[in-house]
């Protein structure tokens, strides 16, 4: 199914910055070229607001991505990583991103989500049913649900040039051979 796209089209790109980082690592081995990602997501319609929900960590080595994040014009939400008494980990968005979603939906034309988690089905429903938005999803198929390829208006799979939105070695992860002994 096609989605109309037209430079007054006003836009809202909401990024499930763990959720990309995470599938980019387990996938590729590399990073993702997060500005590439908007650019081509954003098709030359009007950016309304692009925000990228991230986890901070005690040793506080995002800072140099936050900055990045900001020179490419995408604002950063920031939430600590929760540690819990018996030592397990929490890091989550969810909630936020989709309450910013449903926040800045009256203003918007076409919302972009940019995650493959299938808990935001009900979030793409809602936004199409009644804000009347245009709902795409861009993310890397291969770990993207199922639900949330159905659910958006259109679905743009990374997987199909992945070096265009990578950085690093952009290669997917294999089991190294062993080499051969004397040569």
């Amino acid at each position: 199914m096609g989605v109309i796209k037209h430079k007054e089209q006003r836009v809202g790109i909401f990024i499930d910055t763990q959720n990309l980082y995470h599938t980019a690592r387990n996938l590729y081995n590399a990073r993702v070229n997060f500005g590439q990602v908007v650019k081509d997501a954003l098709a030359g319609r009007a950016l309304i607001r692009a925000v990228a929900y991230v986890i901070t960590t005690e040793s506080g080595e995002e800072k140099n991505f936050f900055e990045a994040l900001g020179k490419m014009g995408i604002e950063a939400k920031t939430k600590d990583l929760q540690i819990f008494a018996g030592g397990a980990k929490k890091a989550d968005w969810d909630v936020g991103l989709a309450v910013d979603a449903i926040k800045l939906a009256p203003k918007l034309d076409a919302v972009i989500l940019v995650s493959g988690d299938g808990d935001f089905a009900p979030l793409i429903e809602y936004l199409q049913v009644h804000e009347g938005c245009q709902v795409e999803v861009v993310t890397f198929g291969k770990s993207a649900s199922g639900k949330l390829k159905e659910a958006a208006d259109e679905f743009v799979d990374l997987d199909e040039n992945p070096r265009k939105y990578l950085m690093g070695s952009g290669h997917p992860r294999r089991e190294r051979a062993p080499r051969p002994s004397g040569s």
